[in-house]
């Protein structure tokens, strides 16, 4: 029997595709919940909210197939904005400048074209100015790099940018200097949301077909029993092991783990979310179905609502907005609970969104592990980790498993593929 550890999309696809072998194999969460950062909640008389922002957006025509076949889909077209110093600009902000002052959008414009390409850029920083030169990147992306990733741009390598990113031509930056752009730059085209029970409605077809065993809080790994230890008391033998969970988590619970490998676990860096979720009285209130916030006395990085999503995330007639905001172990919470709400209440009344009236519901919570940050040591400490979970035959899989940046799509065949590793590993 394979264990599979957490039920969220790549734990879920590995079952899934294992099952499609005929490979005997069981996953066990510890929420009381399948779903992992795809699963959703519901707070008042029906608000619907998912863990972070959720739409997507993928090309690879199997896992279209497989959402398809789980939920019908609302198509969007991805429009969203950026709240700057009072100033709302549609997003990518490097494409759509007209709102901004004569002063600022010259400055821009100028560093754009005097911007150095000398040499190859070896930080995120350096990548930035490369790309945009200084004064957007500081007023803009830099800013917003210390929000999201808690980590100064400098500090971040560039090996996750990949197709994230929209680069303008001198054209597209004056076009969209002068005047309000039809075209929209953003990296995808299109984004697909189930019409009705959340995001994880797109994962139904193949957690139907797992065996899940839920409130399953793993206090150990005995690799040489080939067992694993819950907090219920109840254990569990396995053949082989999968392991979507986050690796700090997974190593901490291996019996006799090195010290070496523990040291390597610690040093990894990944941001942790504050989610502030409001249900509104009123159907009007979010205008876009997400933005972003570059000023820093904001202390969320951005919003997206769940209304827009979807119309079965609020009751009739009403409206939601879910802020995200990122902490780490290198840079901590500036409020949490209450004091966040009303901070976020009152930014939100002078940003113009709403008046305190119109809030009907309100719900403040924290998730551990929301994105893997890269820092410039989290290669070689992965490389540590990884090789020794090789050398005990624990597969792993998913964001928190591989500990790279990947979409949901990305996640789901990351489950998908290690399926015939452990098939090619049998066979030899």
């Amino acid at each position: 029997m394979i264990a599979i550890l957490g039920a969220g999309i790549s734990g879920i696809s590995a079952s899934y595709h294992l099952n499609l072998r005929g490979i005997e194999n069981i996953i066990f969460e510890k929420k009381s919940s399948w779903g992992g950062l795809c699963d959703n909640f519901t707070i008042g008389d029906g608000f619907r909210f998912d863990y972070f922002v959720h739409l997507s957006f993928t090309k690879d025509d199997y896992v279209k197939k497989l959402f398809n076949q789980s939920s019908e889909y609302i198509l969007h077209n991805p429009i969203s904005t950026n709240y700057y110093k009072g100033i709302w600009l549609k997003h990518p902000a490097q494409n759509n400048l007209s709102p901004l002052s004569t002063e600022e959008k010259t400055k821009i414009i100028i560093d754009f074209v005097n911007k150095t390409n000398d040499k190859e850029p070896q930080n995120y920083y350096e990548w930035l100015l490369f790309q945009f030169g200084e004064y957007f990147t500081n007023n803009f992306p830099g800013v917003y790099t210390k929000k999201y990733w808690t980590a100064p741009s400098k500090e971040l390598t560039i090996d996750w940018l990949s197709g994230r990113f929209s680069i303008p031509s001198l054209e597209n930056i004056l076009k969209g200097a002068f005047e309000e752009q039809d075209e929209n730059f953003y990296y995808a085209q299109e984004m697909r949301y189930p019409k009705k029970g959340g995001y994880k409605s797109f994962l139904n077809g193949m957690a139907s077909e797992c065996i899940i065993e839920a409130n399953k809080e793993i206090i150990l790994i005995d690799l040489k029993a080939k067992r694993i230890d819950f907090s219920d008391n109840s254990f569990s033998h396995y053949e082989e092991l999968v392991s979507s969970i986050p690796l700090p988590e997974l190593v901490k619970c291996i019996k006799d783990v090195p010290q070496n490998i523990l040291d390597a676990s610690e040093k990894l860096l990944c941001t942790s979310g504050q989610l502030v979720s409001l249900g509104f009285n009123r159907p009007d209130i979010p205008k876009n179905i997400w933005f972003y916030i570059y000023d820093e006395d904001i202390i969320p990085a951005r919003a997206y609502s769940p209304s827009i999503k979807s119309p079965d995330n609020v009751p009739f007639g009403k409206s939601s907005l879910q802020f995200e905001t990122y902490y780490s172990k290198v840079s901590p919470k500036k409020q949490s609970g209450n004091s966040l709400i009303e901070h976020i209440v009152n930014k939100g009344n002078k940003m113009k969104l709403w008046s305190v009236n119109d809030i009907e519901v309100q719900d403040y919570r924290e998730v551990k592990y929301a994105n893997v940050v890269f820092n410039s040591e989290r290669n070689k400490n992965v490389s540590i980790i990884h090789d020794y979970l090789k050398s005990k035959g624990i597969y792993f899989i998913g964001r928190f498993g591989e500990w790279d940046y990947l979409w949901s799509d990305q996640s789901l065949l990351s489950g998908k593929k290690i399926t015939q590793v452990i098939v090619d590993d049998k066979d030899h």
